[in-house]
C-alpha cells in the first residue's frame, strides 16, 4: 500500500466514531497527521487538542507555539512536509471526560496504523517522541520508570529518538524543576532540526 492510499483510508476512519460520541464533547472523527516521503525528522505526540479538532492543523495551539519555540523553527518550516513529519498516537481528538480532562489516545488508532503509516517513511532519521504514549510505542522497554528520568536520560537512546515532555503549560512548573531541559536538551534539539530539516 501507498502512502497516499493510507492517508486516503485514515482520513476516511470512523472506527472511534462510537467512542468520541459518547464523550462529554461528543463529537465526529477527524484525522489530523502530516506524514512525509522526504522528511527526515518527525514528531510523535499523544494526540490532538480541541483546538486542533477545530482548526485541522497539528500543534496550532499555545503548545505547539512552545514546541516551535523548542526546536528554534517558525511556522513555515514546521508545518512544511516535504521537511517534517507529525504523526501522532491516535489522529482525532479523544475528547474529555467528566471532569473536563483530556482522554487518552484510543490504542486502536496506533494498533490500526501505526506500523503500516511507518513503513512508508523508511527515510525518517529522528524521532522526536513527546510524551508517555508515545514514548511507550517507540521505545518500549528502554524507557526509564518516569518520564523525567527518561528525559534525563535523552543521551542513551542513540541518535534515532529524543524524548520530550510534553510541551503544554502544565509542564511549566516541571520545565522550572529541570533546568537541565534548557540547557542540555534544547541545543541538541535545535542543532538536529536544523541538521535535518533545515
Amino acid at each position: 500500500m501507498m502512502l497516499l492510499d493510507i492517508e486516503a483510508r485514515i482520513a476516511a476512519c470512523t472506527l472511534c466514531a462510537e467512542r468520541f460520541r459518547a464523550t462529554e464533547t461528543a463529537h465526529e472523527p477527524r484525522p489530523v497527521v502530516y506524514p512525509s516521503k522526504t522528511a527526515r525528522l518527525m514528531i510523535a505526540g499523544q494526540a490532538p487538542g480541541a483546538r486542533v479538532h477545530a482548526s485541522g492543523v497539528p500543534f496550532d495551539d499555545p503548545s505547539g507555539d512552545r514546541l516551535r519555540d523548542w526546536m528554534g523553527i517558525g511556522r513555515d518550516m514546521f508545518y512544511d512536509t516535504t521537511r517534517l513529519a507529525i504523526v501522532p498516537m491516535a489522529f482525532c481528538f479523544p475528547g474529555y471526560d467528566a471532569k473536563g480532562s483530556d482522554l487518552p489516545p484510543p490504542k486502536i488508532c496506533a494498533e490500526t496504523w501505526r506500523s503500516s503509516l511507518l513503513a512508508q517513511m523508511p527515510q525518517i532519521e529522528l524521532v522526536l517522541v513527546i510524551g508517555q504514549y508515545a514514548q511507550g510505542w517507540h521505545m518500549g522497554g528502554e524507557r526509564k520508570r518516569t518520564l523525567t528520568e527518561t528525559v534525563r536520560h535523552w543521551r542513551d537512546y542513540g541518535p534515532h529518538v529524543l524524548p520530550l515532555p510534553h510541551p503544554s503549560w502544565r509542564n511549566t512548573a516541571w520545565l522550572k524543576k529541570n533546568p537541565w531541559f534548557e540547557d542540555e536538551v534544547l541545543p541538541h534539539l535545535r542543532a538536529e532540526v536544523a541538521r535535518l530539516a533545515g
